[in-house]
């Protein structure tokens, strides 16, 4: 008889009624655990109470990581600290904190190909969804080809809101190449109407002094980057590629599954905005 089926069958149907189905796997275990220490009923509530808090809580944050189009490998308990690379300690444990997401600050994170920016700025990125920040991640041209196209079926303004409102929005690998006039004023309106209202993360293999040359307008490429780069915190990593590390590898421990691995449903993309 498993420990579920000693509950009450009232009891269950009333928690599922009231939406608190999930403390069902454990409460009989933790109502047995403290009638044997004999504590008050307040207690067992509360620890009820804080357990489904906590459930619901890291179901939110799945599902922000989730709508946000983070990876579930890139969290900051993987991230290989035998790597090497440098970088500055204090700046990541800084980021980390979230700190500079409270405060409406910026952050770069510098280095050449394959060091593990985007990594990082998913592991963030992470904790942000955790903390119960909305979170938007895209590589900076896919976002930049997403705005091209609402010029063309004038859905500009609400995918323009979107991205000028979102908590955290993660540019990765920026400037990396030239942009025209348009992509160029999308990016000043992004930088310019997000600044010090929310909290922009930037990926880039080029140093922030280099980024005025990939705008197609100087003036607004100077006022863009300016407002941008003193609002920062600059986190630069330096060293050899992380990307071996995340190589699969076969383990030894564990053989191959004996019938071919079925196909897993695709997860739920941000929805694009409506048509206007």
């Amino acid at each position: 008889m498993t420990m579920q089926r000693l509950l009450n069958p009232e009891l269950v149907t009333v928690l599922k009624r009231l939406r608190l189905g999930g403390i069902l796997p454990t409460l009989a275990e933790r109502l047995s655990l403290y009638e044997k220490q004999n504590l008050p009923y307040q207690d067992v509530l509360l620890l009820l109470l804080q357990d489904e808090i906590l459930r619901r809580d890291s179901g939110a944050a799945a599902r922000r990581a989730q709508q946000a189009g983070l990876s579930p490998d890139m969290v900051m308990v993987r991230w290989d600290k035998t790597a090497r690379v440098t970088y500055d300690q204090r700046m990541l444990l800084e980021a980390c904190s979230l700190r500079f997401v409270a405060d409406h600050r910026n952050l770069t994170i510098l280095g050449p190909v394959g060091v593990g920016k985007t990594f990082l700025a998913q592991a963030v990125s992470h904790l942000c969804c955790e903390a119960g920040y909305n979170v938007r991640f895209s590589r900076a041209d896919d976002l930049l080809r997403s705005l091209r196209q609402s010029r063309m079926d004038n859905s500009r303004e609400a995918l323009m809101i979107a991205l000028t409102t979102v908590d955290v929005l993660v540019l990765d690998d920026f400037a990396l190449e030239p942009m025209g006039r348009d992509e160029s004023h999308d990016i000043y309106q992004l930088f310019v109407e997000r600044n010090g209202r929310f909290t922009t993360i930037v990926t880039s293999n080029r140093d922030t002094s280099e980024w005025i040359a990939t705008f197609d307008d100087a003036l607004l490429a100077q006022s863009a980057v300016d407002r941008f780069i003193n609002n920062a915190f600059d986190l630069v990593i330096e060293g050899e590629s992380y990307r071996p590390r995340l190589k699969p590898q076969l383990d030894a421990l564990s053989p191959p599954p004996p019938a071919p691995v079925p196909k897993t449903p695709t997860p739920l993309r941000r929805k694009s905005p409506p048509r206007r």
